[in-house]
C-alpha cells in the first residue's frame, strides 16, 4: 500500500514539482496539497496522510504553528523544508520542538533540474519519516534557557558566531539532518558543494578565544594520514545509505531496555552519535547534564550552517559550554563540541591535550559528519577510556565506530526502541552485541552523571 503524502507549501511551483517527483515513486502517493499552514491543518484532519511535507515560512499560518496544531489534533509524521539562513535554522529547530520528525533544505534548483541524488534522498526521507514514531508534544520548550551570565559560561572561553546566513538556497541546503536532504540520515554533500565551501571557509575563520597558529606541513600530513587510515578501516562498512530499498525493522532486536549499572571504568571523554530525531533527543539530554569533568563530543547528522545554530541553542540552555567544533580547538572539561555539518571531525593528541581536527571528507564515507569516523578516531586517541552512545537515527552509522571502541574496552550505550524516533542506528549497535546498556532517552543524563562524575 502506497504511503500517502500531504504537501503543505505556499509556492505553487514547489507543490507542483514535489507532486511530480513524489508520484513518480510507486511506493508514494500525494493525497492532497495545501497552500498555507491553516489549510494544512484542516487537510491533515480530513485526509489522514501517512506523512506531511511542510514549509517553514508561509502566510496565514506558518509551519511552526501548523505543526503544533497538527500534533495536538491529529499527530502525523512531518518533514520540514527550510531555507539555509540563520532565521530558517532557528525556525526549523522550533518546528522540531513542536513535533516535526525531520527537516531538509528547500532547494528549488535541485527540484527544478531533477538532480537524481537529491530526488532519491527526498523520497527516502519521506519514507523514513512516514515510518517514524510521533506523539503529542507539549507546547512548552524542552528546557529553560539559563541566564547568559551564568558561571558555567563565564568560566569558558567565548566562541564567535556565524554572522551572516548562507544564501537562501533550496532543497539541497536545508536543515538537518545533515548532508543532502535527509533528516537524521544525511548523505554525501554533493548537492551542497558550493554552499559547503562558503560556509566551511567562514567557519575556519572562527576561533574559540584566540586564533590558532598555522599548522606545520608535517602535522597536517600526519592528520591526513590518520584520516586516510580511518576511512580505509570503514571502507567495507555498510552504513545504511538512505536508499529507497531501505527497510526499517521495529521490534526485531536482540536487546531490551536495561537497568543501569555503573561500569566502574575510568572515562576521559563522552561521545554521542545521532541522526533522525537527534536534535530533540539531544535537547532532552545535554541541558540536564551537570558541568562534567570530561569533554563531550557530538556527531549529529546535519547540514552546514545548522550545526552553528544548534550549538547556540543548546549552549543557551545548558550548564556545559556548547560550541560548534572548529579546527585546532582543544578539548576542555565541561565543554561540548558539535561536529560541523558537511565536514568530518577527528582528533589529535598534542603535547598535553587532545585537539579537534576538522577535515573535508570524500565519497568513501556516506555521512558528513560521520559517527563512525569520529568514533574510530577516538579509539585511536583514547583507547577504552571512552563512554560512547548511539541515539535515534536512520541507518547504521556509528556501529563500526562503537565496535572499534568496544575492542579497546570502551563502554557503549544505545537508546532504546521505545524512545527512538527511528530505531536504526541504536538497533544496529544492539544487534551487533556491543551495547553495554540500552536506555530510554530520559535516563541518559542522570546515568552519564553517575558514570562519569
Amino acid at each position: 500500500m502506497a504511503i500517502k503524502v500531504l504537501i503543505v507549501d505556499d509556492s505553487t511551483f514547489f507543490r507542483k514539482r514535489l507532486t511530480e517527483l513524489i508520484s513518480a515513486d510507486p511506493q508514494l502517493e500525494v493525497c492532497g496539497e495545501a497552500k498555507d499552514g491553516k489549510e494544512g491543518v484542516i487537510k491533515a484532519q480530513q485526509l489522514r496522510p501517512d506523512v506531511i511535507t511542510m514549509d517553514v515560512e508561509m502566510p496565514v499560518m506558518d509551519g511552526i504553528s501548523a505543526v503544533k496544531e497538527i500534533m495536538a489534533k491529529c499527530p502525523t509524521p512531518i518533514l520540514m523544508f527550510s531555507s539555509l539562513t540563520f532565521e530558517g535554522a532557528n525556525s526549523t529547530f522550533k518546528a522540531l520542538e513542536a513535533g516535526a520528525v525531520d527537516f531538509m533544505p528547500k532547494n528549488f534548483d535541485a527540484i527544478a533540474h531533477r538532480r537524481e541524488d537529491a530526488l532519491n534522498e527526498l523520497r527516502a526521507n519521506i519514507k523514513a519519516v512516514a515510518r517514524s514514531r510521533v506523539a503529542r508534544r507539549p507546547s512548552a520548550p524542552i528546557a529553560a534557557a539559563r541566564p547568559l551570565g551564568s558561571t558555567a559560561r563565564s568560566a569558558m572561553v567565548s566562541t564567535s558566531r556565524l554572522s551572516a546566513a548562507a544564501p537562501n538556497q533550496a532543497l539541497g541546503s536545508t536543515p538537518r539532518r545533515a548532508g543532502t536532504l535527509t533528516s537524521g540520515t544525511t548523505a554525501p554533500q554533493r548537492p551542497l558543494a558550493g554552499v559547503t565551501a562558503r560556509i566551511g571557509a567562514a567557519a575556519q575563520r572562527q576561533t574559540m578565544g584566540s586564533t590558532a597558529p598555522a599548522v606545520p606541513a608535517a602535522a597536517a600530513s600526519s592528520v591526513r594520514m590518520s584520516f586516510e587510515k580511518i576511512q580505509s578501516q570503514l571502507a567495507h562498512v555498510d552504513q545504511g545509505r538512505p536508499a529507497s530499498t531501505m527497510t526499517f525493522t521495529f521490534g526485531n532486536h536482540k536487546g531490551e531496555t536495561t537497568r543501569f549499572r555503573r561500569s566502574g571504568k575510568m572515562h576521559e571523554i563522552v561521545a554521542i552519535g545521532s541522526s533522525t530525531g537527534g536534535p530533540i533527543a539531544l535537547q532532552n539530554l545535554i541541558p540536564k547534564l551537570p558541568k562534567l569533568r570530561v569533554p563531550v563530543v557530538i556527531v549529529q547528522h546535519m547540514p552546514p550552517a545548522f550545526t552553528t545554530t544548534f550549538a547556540q541553542r543548546l549552549d543557551g540552555m545548558s550548564q556545559l559550554h556548547v560550541v560548534e567544533a572548529k579546527d585546532n580547538m582543544l578539548l576542555e572539561p565541561g565543554c561540548c563540541y558539535i561536529a560541523p555539518g558537511g565536514m568530518q571531525m577527528i582528533f589529535e593528541r598534542g603535547m598535553s591535550k587532545v585537539k579537534v581536527r576538522i577535515l573535508k571528507g570524500d565519497s568513501r564515507v556516506v555521512y558528513h559528519p560521520c559517527v563512525d569516523v569520529s568514533f574510530a578516531s577516538l579509539a585511536q586517541i583514547y583507547g577504552g577510556r571512552v563512554l560512547a552512545m548511539i541515539l535515534t537515527g536512520m541507518g547504521s552509522d556509528g556501529c563500526e565506530g562503537c565496535r572499534l571502541l568496544k575492542r579497546q574496552g570502551a563502554v557503549i550505550w544505545a537508546q532504546n526502541e521505545e524512545t527512538s524516533v527511528v530505531y536504526g542506528m541504536p538497533q544496529a549497535v544492539v544487534n551487533a552485541g556491543i551495547a553495554d546498556q540500552i536506555l530510554p532517552i530520559e535516563s541518559f543524563a542522570s546515568c552519564i552523571a553517575e558514570e562519569v562524575m
